[in-house]
């Protein structure tokens, strides 16, 4: 066996918002850092990110404060949020967005000149800082020139398969270089996990292609634990035509900026889910409403309904809602003058791997941030909160590992491990005949939008569980890969990409149908309350041997002990 050994003192897997920032922090710490992108460096899913970053400036409204912003994070995720890591959210987002400013990051700004910031749904007060709709573009421009400028050594184009481990550390990654396809080992005093969601498990998504819950999978198997992977936001507005545009988001900016959903009869149908919020209301409350009119055929031909804004002022969507304007154009709709057919996409992942406050996982070594880690968001997470968690985090995470790398031991490597590590990836092009990937994963994607979407049943739950398992078993041993090239080679990655997808999945369903209640995102008409006196807790999952282990633990309350306490009645500091 060969392959090449790369050293350093806080390697990085996942170059977006997170990765970016923890590498910068590390690297400012005077680190060897290393950044693993699995796209071209810059083109992570981060630049897709269009509404914009939350924090409590009070530029617009001088109400506002960290407290607001800790309360409506925890109401927005139905209270089972780490409420210590809200408090770092809330508290830590104001200094990270004056770094991202730093870097060369140019947001809207009010006529006085201070940061701009707009209403979204289920907050208070307006507080999310943006550039337009293309707020994530703007922060991973800067965030690439920063990591440029420090002069960080980024592998991109590298897909890390494994977790390589010392008894009970991590000591760094296996990956495969695409363009080559040969097998590398990073070797790390210190590791970082940001490598974002999976919401390619389903069949209709917003998320980039490459997002295929690697980091789940990697830690998993390395025996970290994860909390609430039950908890999968479906996004409220996507596109439904043409075919190819399916599943594209429509940015909660266009509600934001005051767009009116109607269904297919003209009515302003949120007036009979929420007549306080409309189309204001958390994600989860419209996305199922969307779901519901459609069901209940209110929808449009094409099974969406209407999200119009063509009352607006043409400048006004001009100036802040240009990518949407830009995106409709191409398939011959003008937004200023007739409404977009929209329905609810697969789009973000509030479980994760757990962490502390320090940003460190169960495991040693292991640190973790950004959509692959759990407990921040909680059941449902506010549009807003994504962009600000991967900067607090991201930091957090940068900073803590390199402190642990300046202290730290040469972790050895385990050569018996990485080993059968680099059997495991050639398998599939040693096969002459098996399971095609491709077919698989669409199979996969299908269950998983009908049988595990936003609405859910012990019975459908269950029927995924057990097809799920079975290809486990007997289907991913026989994933086959035609071509024997390992340069470029799109399809053999994908292969390597399924089992992950696949063990994601599994994990979902099956938190999915232990979690006897309707909480968050989490909906099942088998249970359709919330159920505060056994379910105000956290599920978690870990690796036993060879069993998905699960256990209820309760939720971390800082100033709120119990679900629904007004503002006015929390314990404040």
């Amino acid at each position: 066996m060969d392959y090449e050994v790369v050293d350093t003192d806080v390697l990085v897997v996942g170059a977006g918002g997170a990765g970016c920032r923890a590498a910068i922090e590390a690297a400012r710490n005077n680190m060897d850092v290393t950044l693993l992108s699995k796209e071209l460096f810059g083109k992570a899913h981060t630049t897709m990110a269009e509404l914009g970053y939350n924090v409590a400036l009070a530029n617009v409204a001088p109400e506002d404060s960290w407290k607001w912003h800790f309360y409506d994070t925890l109401s927005g995720g139905a209270w089972i949020n780490n409420q210590f890591l809200v408090e770092i959210l809330a508290k830590e987002a104001v200094e990270r967005v004056y770094d991202l400013e730093n870097f060369g990051a140019l947001f809207d700004r009010t006529s006085d000149g201070k940061l701009n910031q707009r209403m979204m749904g289920k907050t208070t007060y307006p507080r999310t800082v943006f550039a337009g709709d293309r707020t994530g573009h703007e922060m991973m421009t800067c965030l690439v020139d920063e990591c440029r400028r420090l002069g960080i050594r980024v592998f991109d184009e590298f897909f890390a398969s494994r977790l390589i481990k010392r008894q009970d550390e991590v000591s760094g990654a296996t990956a495969i270089d695409i363009k080559s396809g040969d097998f590398v080992v990073f070797r790390a005093k210190a590791t970082v996990l940001a490598t974002g969601g999976s919401g390619r498990i389903y069949e209709v998504t917003s998320n980039a292609r490459s997002d295929t819950g690697d980091g789940f999978a990697m830690g998993y198997l390395a025996g970290a634990e994860l909390i609430d992977m039950e908890m999968v936001q479906f996004h409220p507005t996507a596109m439904v035509y043409p075919p190819s545009y399916r599943g594209v988001l429509v940015t909660e900016a266009v509600r934001g900026e005051g767009g009116i959903l109607y269904n297919s009869q003209k009515e302003r149908f949120m007036k009979r889910y929420n007549p306080k919020l409309m189309e204001l209301a958390g994600r989860d409350e419209v996305a199922r409403s969307i779901a519901t009119e459609i069901l209940e055929g209110r929808g449009t031909e094409r099974g969406g309904v209407y999200l119009d804004v063509s009352h607006l002022p043409q400048e006004k969507i001009e100036k802040r809602l240009p990518s949407m304007l830009e995106q409709f154009l191409k398939v011959g709709v003008d937004i200023k003058k007739e409404p977009m057919e929209v329905a609810p996409t697969a789009h973000h992942f509030m479980g994760g791997l757990k962490i502390d406050t320090s940003a460190a996982t169960t495991l040693k070594r292991l640190y973790a941030a950004g959509e692959v880690v759990g407990g921040v968001q909680g059941g449902n997470r506010l549009g807003g909160n994504a962009l600000a968690d991967t900067q607090v985090f991201g930091k957090k995470a940068g900073e803590n590992a390199s402190v642990f790398a300046k202290k730290a031991s040469e972790p050895k490597l385990d050569r018996k491990q990485i080993r059968a590590e680099h059997e495991r990836v050639l398998a599939p092009l040693q096969r002459k005949k098996g399971v095609s990937p491709t077919d698989l994963r669409n199979r996969l994607r299908s269950l998983m939008w009908n049988k595990v979407g936003i609405f859910r049943n012990g019975k459908d739950l269950a029927e995924a569980i057990t097809a799920i398992g079975t290809w486990r078993r007997t289907a991913v041993p026989k994933l086959f890969v035609a071509d024997e090239r390992t340069r470029y080679n799109m399809e053999w990655i994908e292969a390597l990409e399924l089992e992950n997808m696949l063990l994601v999945a599994e994990m979902v369903s099956r938190a999915a149908l232990i979690r006897e209640e309707s909480r968050g995102a989490h909906f099942r008409r088998d249970y359709t309350k919330r159920d505060d006196d056994k379910w105000f807790a956290n599920l978690v999952i870990r690796l036993e041997g060879k069993r998905m282990a699960f256990r209820r633990e309760p939720c971390q309350t800082l100033y709120v002990k119990k679900p629904e306490v007004a503002f006015s009645e929390v314990a404040w500091p």
